[in-house]
């Protein structure tokens, strides 16, 4: 096993309220099947344009499926920026993307999920493979599409966690960074993703699971377990923009924003607002 990777601890359904369940989750459906086929038109006429509904669609997920965002800080309105964040769920990509006109940057295997996969491909989500030995190739993709304006989310964990902490980055990920974008240094902005309440109460490490998807947990008796839960709040908080050339290095430039992040997550669920 990857020592990237966090073993689960046994994960017991919550009963939750199966009404409740069935009803976000056939909302969800019946959304993603009726804006589907325009967000293939736009994908097929216009580029920039198609950045623009997924983020409708993001937030309406949220709404569907009970979670509400709290945004801290100041969202980069340059193009294109490089979004730095932690991850602990697949529910990162619906908050993330309610926010950012933007695509993620994913694993691989992401492409081959089912229905996950398809619609990460009409996000135009750029897949990378995790070995060491392809960065290069890797660093080309995200070039590429960094030159032509794309914003990027990025994961720099390399992995999923259980979301009470954050893991370390790997500065390989963001090798991109050190090439230069229309004649400048990258921006690069440090997300923090913070799910600080479960219904009323805080989360708390026994809730936690109910949202965290890592290990070896399985997605749909997971995503099913979730709908039935109650309303999740979760703070995001947009740390100030910064480049490489302000530290020298890719490497210090993810120890930055791993400290930025982390403390950013560890802020929010102490229930502070952190002025970084």
């Amino acid at each position: 096993m990857s020592k990237w990777i966090v073993p689960a601890r046994r994960f017991e359904l919550d009963p939750g309220s199966s009404l409740r369940g069935i009803s976000r989750l056939a909302t969800y459906a019946g959304l993603t099947l009726i804006l589907s086929p325009l967000q293939i038109a736009l994908l097929a006429i216009n580029r920039r344009s198609s950045f623009l509904l997924p983020r409708f669609y993001h937030r309406l997920t949220c709404r569907i499926l009970g979670i509400n965002v709290e945004i801290r800080g100041t969202i980069s309105e340059k193009h294109p920026t490089l979004f730095v964040s932690n991850h602990g769920s697949y529910l990162d990509i619906p908050i993330l993307g309610s926010l950012i006109a933007g695509a993620f940057v994913a694993k691989s295997e992401v492409a081959g999920w089912p229905m996950f996969g398809w619609l990460s491909k009409m996000q135009r989500t750029v897949y990378v493979d995790r070995r060491r030995n392809t960065t290069h190739r890797q660093r080309d993709d995200l070039q590429r599409r960094l030159d032509l304006g794309d914003n990027l989310v990025l994961f720099p964990e390399g992995t999923s966690n259980d979301g009470n902490r954050v893991l370390p980055f790997r500065s390989a990920l963001l090798s991109v960074a050190e090439r230069k974008v229309r004649g400048e240094p990258l921006t690069v902005q440090p997300v923090s993703v913070a799910y600080v309440g479960f219904g009323a109460l805080p989360m708390g490490h026994r809730n936690r699971p109910h949202l965290a998807w890592y290990g070896d947990m399985t997605l749909g008796p997971h995503l099913w377990n979730f709908a039935r839960q109650q309303r999740v709040r979760v703070v995001v908080e947009f740390h100030p923009v910064v480049t490489i050339a302000d530290f020298g290095s890719r490497k210090a430039l993810a120890q930055h924003c791993y400290d930025k992040v982390s403390g950013g997550v560890s802020a929010a669920i102490a229930g502070l607002n952190a002025n970084r």
